[in-house]
């Protein structure tokens, strides 16, 4: 590594064991002595051009490595000490809770973790309030998943690391089932399918993620289709799907890959509802939400094994939106 002002790098020259691999995979090998070289921050100092293979820049992570390329790493500069996170008193809605899991019901707008912009006010900082009551400093929440601000519905916590690694172990072996409700545009193909393509961050947006089949982390969404309106103009459908993995932004981006963008969803779907009858437009246009609710979660407790589910109903502003497709469904005498 050197220094003198200039940006800290780090160069080394494949071996054999680095033959015919990733260049992602390469890199963790490689810089497995840096804190902050996770397979995510990896592939971002990829994807922003910081690493030369021989002298190139390559921006792919799944590039091929052959023995003897000279691979450069341009560091970034290491991070500003991030501020304690404060406790602070915001009511959870609490569905379950025994010594080792928590089980919330969040509501849409409250940001799960704390980011840029939000260091305070997010569920995070609830838990930190909540979690004193627990006792004993090695008892600290964890997440065992995540919701977007906006989506609504269920979200388990880990009391303690044990319990945060039997949640985390479930669903590497995908016995953890989670199932959300979701409005889209358009009527689906078919009643029941499955979008399995590849999910990355948008590098002309960082703020999206897209799908590739070839580029990005393995992604599989199931869905049914529960029910749609009705009308010669373009409808809506209603979608219970199953998350096989657990993306960022996974079922927004898959659904809205298929040209079913989830209804009230602004950074994957531009807004479609004038294509709907008018009295769908006005609620669909009036939705200031995706109308995404993770509506059900199944799983084994982590230490005795008994599987438990739980159901979180419909937000008022989701239920008021799906009243209003049964009144189109009824005013054209559906079933």
């Amino acid at each position: 590594m050197s220094g003198d002002g200039e940006r800290p790098r780090r160069t080394f020259t494949a071996d054999r064991g680095d033959d015919r691999e990733r260049l992602d995979r390469v890199l963790l090998r490689h810089l497995a002595d840096l804190p902050e070289a996770s397979r995510t921050k990896v592939q971002e100092w990829i994807d922003a051009g910081l690493v030369t293979v021989n002298g190139r820049p390559v921006t792919k992570t799944a590039a091929k490595v052959a023995t003897g390329d000279l691979v450069d790493t341009v560091l970034p500069p290491p991070p500003l000490p991030k501020p304690e996170l404060i406790p602070q008193d915001i009511p959870l809605s609490i569905l379950f809770e025994d010594e080792h899991l928590l089980v919330l019901d969040k509501p849409p707008g409250l940001v799960v973790h704390p980011a840029v912009g939000h260091r305070d006010g997010t569920l995070v900082n609830a838990l930190l309030f909540h979690s004193r009551e627990w006792g004993g400093e090695a008892d600290r929440p964890g997440l065992v998943h995540r919701l977007d601000k906006d989506t609504s519905g269920v979200l388990v916590v880990a009391k303690n690391a044990a319990s945060h690694a039997g949640m985390a172990k479930a669903m590497k072996a995908r016995t953890l089932v989670k199932e959300y409700l979701a409005v889209v545009y358009g009527r689906t193909a078919v009643t029941k399918g499955k979008v399995d393509l590849r999910i990355q961050r948008d590098p002309r947006d960082r703020k999206r993620m897209t799908t590739s089949k070839t580029e990005g982390r393995e992604s599989v969404t199931l869905y049914e289709r529960l029910g749609e309106s009705s009308g010669a103009k373009a409808g809506l459908s209603l979608l219970l799907c199953t998350l096989v993995t657990g993306r960022t932004h996974q079922i927004r981006v898959h659904l809205a890959s298929k040209g079913h963008p989830v209804v009230g969803d602004s950074l994957y779907g531009a807004n479609r509802s004038r294509s709907l009858p008018p009295v769908l437009a006005k609620p669909a246009k009036e939705l200031n939400r995706p109308f995404l609710h993770a509506h059900r979660i199944e799983f084994k407790q982590p230490t005795s094994g008994i599987v438990l589910a739980f159901d979180s109903p419909l937000a008022p502003e989701l239920e008021k939106f799906l009243c209003a497709i049964r009144k189109v469904r009824a005013s054209d005498g559906a079933a």
